[in-house]
């Protein structure tokens, strides 16, 4: 069983983090759409990483990075923290090209699902992910999660638009 441990960005993780990035950025762009081009430029990383402090810091939203055996092989991320009323957060993640297949995606989203009903007091888990990703929606719903909506070309990725399946998680009551 690999030794995985999921902690907040930080400053320290930037080399590791533009290494990650850059290494994998075709594989995301062919599920997601790109970052925009400064993210890429020298002090992109940095900059994002600095941002991502600022908006934990106002909870709006906490980006985490896993790592196997100390090697950075995802990300995950809770994102549009909403608290008034709701406690919700939107759930993001990605596995770099060369760690897919091995379950570190479930466990990925495993560990943030603690995180989130856990430290971060939240309620509810939203995700999303396009109809033909099936390993995705495995993941989510061997987490727990279960569908509660389906939305129509409503994502477009390049010259094209793609359905999402809309999915939710509870903390236990």
């Amino acid at each position: 069983m690999p030794a995985l441990s999921l902690s907040a960005v930080a400053p320290t993780d930037l080399d590791e983090l533009t290494d990650f990035e850059f290494r994998n950025r075709a594989f995301f762009e062919s599920w997601i759409n790109a970052r925009p081009a400064a993210y890429y430029a020298p002090g992109g990383v940095a900059a994002a990483i600095e941002a991502a402090l600022q908006d934990a810091a106002r909870d709006l939203a906490h980006q985490y990075l896993l790592r196997d055996n100390g090697v950075l092989v995802a990300r995950v991320n809770l994102t549009q923290v909403r608290r008034a009323h709701y406690h919700c957060a939107s759930l993001g993640y990605r596995v770099g090209a060369d760690h897919n297949g091995r379950g570190l995606a479930k466990a990925a989203v495993r560990l943030a699902k603690e995180q989130a009903f856990s430290a971060l007091s939240l309620h509810r888990i939203e995700a999303t992910c396009r109809s033909e990703n099936p390993a995705s929606i495995k993941v989510l719903v061997a987490n727990g999660f279960v569908q509660f909506g389906y939305s129509r070309r409503c994502f477009q990725l390049g010259d094209s638009w793609f359905d999402l399946l809309h999915f939710e998680a509870h903390a236990e009551t």
